[in-house]
């Protein structure tokens, strides 16, 4: 068999490039429609269904290089002359529909990927590399459109497959002419002329696949509007002033801006979220009153969490359950440590009461003050995540981290 393609039949390589991306694809759907339908109820089906879409993605990033190969080789190879006898009509929807087919085997998987690298968490692809792209935020409003796009253009794929088996199949039954044999593994070649020098796509197929793309991008605009403002955008300065305190408005501080921030672990790799909605009401002071420098508290907007693609699982019941407990609040003593500060006292999240102290370094020029803290907690002590016991599907510790700026009140 010869690698390169003849006026009769498809050469090895061409073969090779089209039954590699049938087995890819052929794989993909199923797996993909097989982990969208697990369940999650527990830690090891969370977890088996990770696995299932970090091997869909894997296959996909596989579809795409492989499909984006075959379409180069494609076009510098051109494909063998029709049957004898074949109809123009005939030909000229096979070739429209080997067009959609192309679109679609570089769209899907390339929309998928982009989703993904425009989420965190949940089911990483297990390539060494893929898992970020260039110039694709991590953005809500990016993952939508691209999310919508790999559905829609998933089932135009789908019906295009659908259309070329049907006419391989009726070439192969009903015609009985060597239309399929010659793509067949295989197969020995007939006898024939090279292809001629001009092997460039004809227009009129590839301007109607382009029509078709274009419908769907249509409805892909129809249906992924442009998202509202996120909750996981930068805090209102209104929302996080502190009550005022007329009897000691020398020592309130008004928070200007400020990152509060919780990473996780999930499947082995951190997963960083950010609350967009928290209110901090300070007092602070450089010299010591009864041990102690000021209070803190600390009241956080528990559905203003973005936590990359488990953004909504974690608002759950298993979770933070955010419909019974909207707000954590933590209330703590400002006291002196060797080096910097602590904030000791509690944090109360899911109705429980766990003491909790933030060690934190504060620099400050008596007008304006930038501090910056980290601590840790057990997800375990508040019951989040409790039917998933296992560290290895999700981490028990959880990092807190705030970095914030604040001006005296009144200054």
């Amino acid at each position: 068999m010869p690698l390169m393609n003849t006026a009769r039949h498809y050469g090895a390589i061409t073969k090779a490039f089209h039954w590699l991306t049938a087995l890819l694809i052929f794989a993909t759907f199923p797996i993909g429609y097989i982990a969208h339908q697990a369940p999650m109820e527990t830690g090891s089906e969370l977890a088996h269904k990770a696995q299932l879409f970090s091997l869909h993605k894997t296959l996909g990033l596989a579809v795409f290089v492989t499909a984006l190969l075959r379409v180069i080789w494609a076009l510098i190879e051109g494909a063998p002359a029709p049957p004898p006898g074949a109809r123009p009509k005939a030909i000229f929807a096979a070739r429209l529909t080997q067009a959609i087919l192309y679109g679609g085997m570089l769209l899907v998987p390339l929309s998928g990927w982009v989703h993904h690298a425009a989420t965190d968490g949940f089911a990483p692809i297990w390539w060494p590399f893929g898992q970020s792209l260039p110039f694709v935020p991590k953005a809500a409003a990016v993952a939508t459109w691209a999310g919508t796009l790999h559905f829609y253009a998933m089932l135009t794929l789908g019906a295009a497959i659908l259309a070329h088996v049907a006419g391989a199949l009726k070439h192969a039954l009903i015609d009985r002419d060597q239309t399929l044999r010659r793509m067949l593994p295989g197969m020995p070649d007939a006898q024939g002329a090279p292809l001629p020098t001009n092997r460039a796509p004809q227009r009129g197929p590839m301007l109607a696949a382009l029509g078709v793309w274009a419908l769907v991008i249509a409805l892909v605009v129809s249906q992924a509007a442009p998202l509202p403002t996120q909750r996981g955008a930068a805090p209102s300065l209104a929302a996080q002033r502190p009550v005022a305190n007329p009897t000691r408005a020398a020592d309130l501080w008004e928070v200007e801006s400020g990152t509060l921030h919780i990473t996780v672990t999930q499947f082995g790799q951190e997963l960083q979220g950010s609350f967009a909605s928290w209110q901090a009401e300070i007092t602070f002071r450089d010299t010591l009153v009864n041990g102690r420098h000021g209070r803190v508290r600390v009241t956080i907007d528990i559905p203003s969490l973005h936590l990359g693609s488990v953004t909504r699982q974690a608002m759950g019941s298993d979770y933070f359950d955010a419909a019974t407990f909207p707000a954590a609040i933590f209330a703590a003593d400002i006291l002196p440590a060797d080096e910097g500060y602590l904030a000791q006292g509690t944090l109360t999240l899911r109705g429980v009461e766990v003491p909790l102290t933030l060690p934190f370094d504060l620099e400050s020029d008596g007008r304006t003050a930038r501090m910056r803290g980290e601590t840790r907690v057990s997800r375990l002590a508040f019951g989040i995540g409790a039917n998933h016991p296992e560290a290895d599907t999700l981490g028990h510790e959880v990092r807190i981290s705030v970095a914030l700026s604040a001006g005296r009140a009144g200054a």
